[in-house]
């Protein structure tokens, strides 16, 4: 009896030693001191790939007339583009509408008439070449474009990340330089590094409703200039630092 009862303290004494163990560990762990740091970094980027939409716009009495005009116009743009050189998968239609043209001189709601149908045919063309983009446009206008829309400029996959990978090292050595900074003044040592949390960032450089003066004329007086500009990528991290 005596035996038994003195294993049964044993054993209870390895589990609380066991216990006190755990404990002393988790306390421990919260004894972790933290530095948040937020970092951001910013690269300057030159675009190189640029997306022009434009449309072809026909207007008919009778609206197979619209339709089969509008389709010939744009055949002879493709036809056109696809000649100077731009691969037909970097050509596709974004939209195509037809739409009445109501008669507002015959007064009243109730006796409205179409006068007319206005077909919308609109092209989206994705250049690898930004240099090309006024040359581009120019020959889509000399070919019956009549109606500009967007011009947008962009990074390809490589490029954004290549960019992208430089913002961040920009944005983690701002964060570490202030975590640096607080330590200093704490008059502590950064030992390691816990959570890393990243986000980043590019916007396209837009211009919408370009001019078409060229086509207005009906001929083309000088060659379009298009001025591509710069992208900025943006990078941010808040890192946690222990010390």
């Amino acid at each position: 009896m005596i035996r038994r009862l003195s294993f049964i303290c044993a054993i209870f004494a390895l589990l609380l030693v066991a216990a006190v163990g755990t404990v002393s560990a988790a306390q421990d762990s919260t004894m972790d001191k933290v530095i948040h740091a937020a970092g951001s970094g910013t690269v300057i980027g030159t675009p190189d790939r640029a997306q022009v939409t434009f449309s072809v716009q026909t207007e008919n009495p009778d609206v197979k007339v619209a339709q089969a005009d509008n389709a010939n116009q744009m055949a002879k743009v493709v036809d056109a583009l696809t000649g100077a050189g731009i691969p037909k998968d970097l050509l596709k239609t974004s939209g195509y509408s037809i739409t009445p043209v109501y008669d507002d001189s015959t007064g009243g709601i109730l006796n409205t008439r179409i006068k007319t149908y206005q077909v919308t045919n609109t092209l989206t063309v994705t250049l690898t070449d930004v240099s090309r983009t006024g040359e581009i446009i120019d020959i889509a206008v000399a070919n019956g474009i009549n109606r500009a829309d967007s011009i947008q400029f962009m990074l390809s996959d490589a490029q954004a990340q290549v960019l992208r990978g430089q913002a961040l090292k920009n944005a983690v050595a701002n964060a570490r330089a202030d975590a640096d900074t607080v330590a200093g003044a704490l008059g502590v040592n950064i030992t390691g590094m816990g959570t890393v949390d990243i986000t980043q960032s590019y916007t396209p450089v837009v211009y919408s409703n370009y001019p078409l003066d060229s086509a207005v004329a009906g001929k083309s007086l000088a060659a379009t200039p298009v001025q591509a500009g710069d992208i900025t990528v943006n990078a941010q991290v808040a890192v946690t630092y222990t010390y």
